[in-house]
């Protein structure tokens, strides 16, 4: 069923890949109703990662502007809290190894949610300026629709890009402050998922043509490094031409591999029972989907990593690790530090955050 279409507001904005949109014409359930968009327009994309999917079509669509994160006022550097502090989150490492250890999985990725109160609907259009400026990254945008939806991400990983009938993806694992603190853990954990991604979109494109396009290439991000491997195929003609493509597409590749786990439903299982909240739109998707007059479809969504969302006067933020046998739990930790480090800091008006536990 989808959304009633007179709960939504005529406001909002989105921008992503140099685009920036207003005016709301309508929301739907991407799930629900998939052939809402096989219907032309520009839609802005959000899915949680527990398996929410929403679309929001934009009225106007144009060039972005620059933006203005003088506009942003962010919380204080020391209101941050995490829903598992260091003691919990070293253990729950050391749980996902005891289910490696059993067989139960290969991989698992484990995440903690950042949280700092933040009264009043900020201006997420001048939170997306200021990382713009201080975290450029190449999936990053963001909608606000108020009193519906609010995520600004700075993304660096690309889930799925649909175009000419050929679907990429590109997972990122392995994430170190340089390139020689690289370990062969995480190679590893690359080529790992790697593979996982690959069987996915095998489920809907034509045999023979997914093939593994980069492996283990390294990309600079400011703070970190990551590497990162693109996996491709083309869509078979009958996913492309279904009026339920949206659907398909995400039955065989949601949440994404790379912040799930290995085999994926069992790395699932472990994630419902070690984590203590829900991580929503962060390690879900985040992007667009524009649909041609001639019913054309081009796409890009990221995965929600490097990404706020606010609600109920509070300011969230992910950050997690993959978890290999090969883990220590103290080193994945400090991973998920120094992903958090300069963004939270960013929005908090400095150069680095403090997470109290």
């Amino acid at each position: 069923m989808g959304v009633p279409e007179q709960t939504v507001s005529r406001r909002g904005v989105a921008w992503f890949a140099g685009v920036e949109a207003t005016g709301v014409v309508e929301v739907v359930d991407v799930r629900a109703q998939p052939e809402r968009l096989t219907e032309p327009g520009w839609w802005a994309v959000v899915g949680d990662f527990e398996g929410s999917v929403r679309a929001w079509r934009f009225e106007a669509v144009g060039p972005a502007g620059p933006g203005d994160g003088r506009g942003w006022s962010g919380p204080s550097p020391t209101s941050w809290t995490s829903s598992l502090d260091r003691a919990e989150y070293v253990a729950a490492v050391g749980r996902v190894r005891d289910h490696i250890q059993e067989g139960d999985v290969y991989q698992a990725n484990l995440c903690r949610v950042l949280s700092a109160p933040l009264p009043g609907e900020p201006d997420a259009r001048a939170l997306g300026a200021l990382l713009g400026a201080g975290n450029p990254a190449p999936y990053a945008g963001g909608v606000q629709v108020p009193g519906e939806v609010w995520v600004v991400t700075a993304s660096p990983e690309l889930f799925l890009r649909v175009e000419g009938g050929v679907v990429t993806s590109g997972p990122i694992k392995g994430t170190a402050a340089t390139p020689d603190a690289m370990t062969d853990k995480d190679r590893a954990e690359n080529v790992m998922i790697t593979d996982l991604v690959r069987n996915d979109l095998q489920r809907v494109c034509v045999p023979g043509t997914v093939e593994v396009t980069t492996l283990l290439g390294e990309e600079r991000h400011p703070g970190l490094v990551h590497l990162v491997s693109t996996v491709q195929g083309v869509l078979t003609d009958e996913v492309a031409a279904a009026a339920d493509l949206w659907t398909r597409l995400l039955d065989a590749t949601y949440p994404p591999g790379s912040v799930s786990g290995a085999p994926k439903s069992s790395a699932l299982d472990i994630i419902a029972a070690l984590e203590t909240t829900p991580r929503g739109p962060y390690c879900g998707a985040v992007g667009w989907i524009e649909v041609g007059a001639d019913g054309s479809v081009r796409a890009e969504l990221a995965v929600g990593i490097r990404t706020f969302w606010w609600a109920d006067d509070v300011l969230r933020f992910g950050t997690g690790a993959g978890i290999t046998w090969g883990s220590d739990p103290e080193g994945e930790w400090a991973e998920t530090e120094l992903k958090a480090a300069r963004l939270v800091g960013l929005a908090s008006g400095g150069g680095a955050g403090t997470m109290t536990d």
